[in-house]
């Protein structure tokens, strides 16, 4: 299969929304052989709301990939020491991650799997998801973009007539983004269109 041998550290953050279709892409990782770990975030372990609870969605994560979640700062901070991956992704990455990532801020499990795997010069793949997109954090997409080790997954403006400044990731292009970036190639185009 096309990821066979391949490990994943799939991390999720708080954008609760795209959850439901992030999930799809990871089983979609796991049915075609990669060995997935999940990693998540303190929102994400512990905040219920309108698109799911919390205990529901770990227990998939778990029931999908076989394995048991990283979901504190010593369970993370291994994985570089330890080269425990191939690729970190990152989705669905908010705008606070963004921020963070882009400023050297470790204060989340998620952000630890990311500095972490970075120190091995390994690729940590990003599939953004922020209302600010085209506000404050465009600076931050802008040094992300820039740096060395870190790709993104093609994103766009999911709906520029109420959110102008929200962009999300286009889901369906993270398999493909992994394989570029484990060659150490960003895919292109980065900028997509929502039709």
């Amino acid at each position: 299969m096309k990821f066979d041998g391949l490990k994943i550290g799939f991390a999720f953050t708080g954008s609760h929304c795209m959850l439901g279709e992030v999930i799809k892409v990871m089983k979609r990782l796991v049915d075609e052989g990669a060995e997935v770990t999940p990693i998540i975030s303190y929102s994400v372990e512990n905040m219920d709301t309108r698109f799911g609870k919390a205990e529901d969605w770990k227990h998939q994560f778990q029931e999908i990939t076989h394995k048991e979640l990283i979901h504190t700062i010593p369970d993370a901070e291994p994985i570089g020491p330890k080269e425990m991956f191939d690729c970190v992704v990152i989705a669905p990455c908010t705008g606070n991650t963004l921020a963070k990532l882009a400023n050297g801020i470790t204060d989340t499990p998620v952000l630890m799997a990311a500095k972490s795997h970075l120190r091995n010069h390994r690729p940590v793949v990003l599939a953004i998801s922020t209302n600010d997109g085209l506000g404050l954090n465009a600076r931050n997409i802008g040094t992300l973009l820039i740096t060395k080790n870190i790709y993104l997954v093609p994103f766009g403006q999911d709906n520029p007539v109420v959110k102008a400044n929200s962009l999300v990731a286009h889901m369906d292009k993270v398999p493909e983004t992994i394989v570029m970036a484990c060659a150490g190639k960003q895919i292109q185009p980065v900028l997509l269109d929502y039709r």
